[in-house]
């Protein structure tokens, strides 16, 4: 199948490649249905795709997810866009550990066969820019960089220089030479860009006004030319199993506070036979009706920490349908909503309290990628099954005093250190920092929704 497609990487994070990948999606769907995919376990990102492309953007992984499951994510998306852009991960070749083919951006590029435009920061460099062009078209021959475009170029000269220097010594096409712009910077905080759901008009005007300027410095001709030229992609062997008609009603926490979603999750779920039903818990005092389950997912809980612990109607609700064992699933953010509280720097801020202990802000980041063991069976998966997730987050969770076992064993990255665990499973309660794909797994989102059936098939009998 026919499927213009690029790929946008850099040689190192830091380079642009976020804001420039925003700004080309939005001029491209100006004009024709763009789809957006990131690589990686990022949430922000596809955001912004979403906000540029005004569709739903994929989040694409080779560590946690295997090639199959990435080709038929891209595939299911691409097919009804008339382009594609795939936004990278950190460097080119930056992939697990020390492989440059686990996990990486070319990795992805080579598994999809993706024409490579490079985004390079030229504000330090003029001819070395040729060879770092050159280094990386060279590493492997399996990959080929289609263009590079040169960021935060000081004046005219300094863009003519670098556009002569990478054409004629690495045999790469400029498509263009972006200035040093305070424009172009997103703001950010601890956990990365400032997120869409926190002011959308704020990031509707950023992608527009980043559009329109790239407009005047990018060749978006010869970048669709190469889109173009990218190969027929076969469609994948293995079918995307049919929408189930609607068997339960799972409520997502979503808005300010809980936003970090895959959205292959959420269509898993559907797929597999939910009605996924939005609530906020910043603002709704009660659950939406008749829920049979419910999905708390990552975002900045600590922000909004004190909205959230004010909302007691809401907590009340959430407390006395975890005494009924309804089935609740909570990711990073939502362990820190589910557990006793939230300790600040400045206050204790007390939540839903189903998961035993408090969660603390600290100066301490947990971040990567994570190889779980699961240590009891839960409402996801059967005890002894491996998964792989990631996690990335400021807080600490001190484990209360409950009976209740820990939901994974973390594999150590060393053979030297013990192994950890994470997470907290109780019946129908599951709750852990590691953030999961369930496209590495489809049985994942199956056995969400079949548990959430029986809950409300055993509700309705009494």
């Amino acid at each position: 199948m026919k499927i213009n497609r690029i790929l946008i990487a850099a040689p190192a994070s830091g380079s642009g490649k976020s804001v420039l990948s925003a700004g080309i999606m939005a001029h491209f769907a100006d004009e024709l249905p763009v789809q957006g995919f990131k690589i990686g376990p990022d949430y922000i990102d596809p955001m912004v795709h979403a906000a540029a492309t005004g569709r739903p953007a994929r989040n694409l992984d080779g560590w946690m997810l295997n090639d199959s499951a990435n080709r038929r994510i891209f595939f299911d998306a691409a097919k009804s866009a008339e382009l594609s852009v795939v936004e990278g991960v950190m460097g080119l070749f930056d992939g697990y550990g020390a492989d440059p083919f686990n996990g990486s951006t070319a990795a992805a590029a080579m598994l999809l066969a993706c024409p490579v435009v490079l985004v390079l920061d030229c504000a330090k460099l003029s001819g070395t820019a040729a060879a770092i062009v050159k280094g990386l078209d060279s590493f492997d021959p399996r990959l080929r960089i289609a263009g590079v475009i040169c960021n935060r170029v000081g004046s005219a000269n300094h863009a003519a220089w670098l556009k002569e220097v990478i054409e004629r010594y690495a045999n790469v096409p400029v498509l263009g030479c972006v200035p040093k712009s305070e424009a172009l910077k997103l703001p950010e905080r601890h956990l990365g860009l400032v997120t869409v759901v926190e002011d959308p008009a704020r990031a509707q005007r950023f992608i527009a006004e980043t559009a329109c300027l790239l407009r005047k410095y990018l060749d978006f001709t010869r970048m669709m030319e190469i889109a173009a030229a990218a190969p027929d992609f076969p469609e994948p062997k293995e079918r995307t199993a049919e929408k189930s008609a609607p068997a339960v009603r799972i409520g997502v926490a979503d808005d300010q506070a809980f936003c970090f979603y895959y959205a292959d999750n959420l269509d898993a779920l559907s797929r597999a036979g939910a009605e996924i039903v939005p609530f906020s818990p910043l603002r709704d005092r009660r659950l939406p009706d008749r829920m049979d389950g419910l999905y708390f997912g990552g975002g900045y809980p600590e922000l909004y920490a004190k909205r959230l612990a004010a909302n007691q109607p809401l907590l009340n609700e959430i407390r006395a349908l975890r005494r009924k064992d309804l089935p609740i699933y909570g990711e990073c953010g939502g362990l820190v909503y589910l557990s006793e509280g939230l300790e600040t720097a400045d206050a204790f801020y007390p939540l839903a309290g189903v998961v035993p202990g408090r969660c603390r802000m600290s100066a301490r980041r947990a971040m990567g990628y994570r190889t779980v063991r699961v240590l009891k069976s839960n409402l996801l998966c059967e005890a002894g099954r491996t998964l792989r997730g990631h996690e990335f987050h400021y807080s600490e969770w001190e484990r209360g005093n409950g009976n209740a076992a820990p939901a994974y064993e973390i594999r150590p990255r060393s053979d030297n250190a013990p192994p950890g665990t994470d997470g907290w499973t109780d019946g129908n309660l599951l709750a852990a920092y590691i953030h999961l794909h369930f496209a590495q797994n489809p049985q994942l989102a199956k056995n969400f929704v079949q548990t959430c059936l029986k809950w409300s098939q055993k509700k309705n009998e009494l």
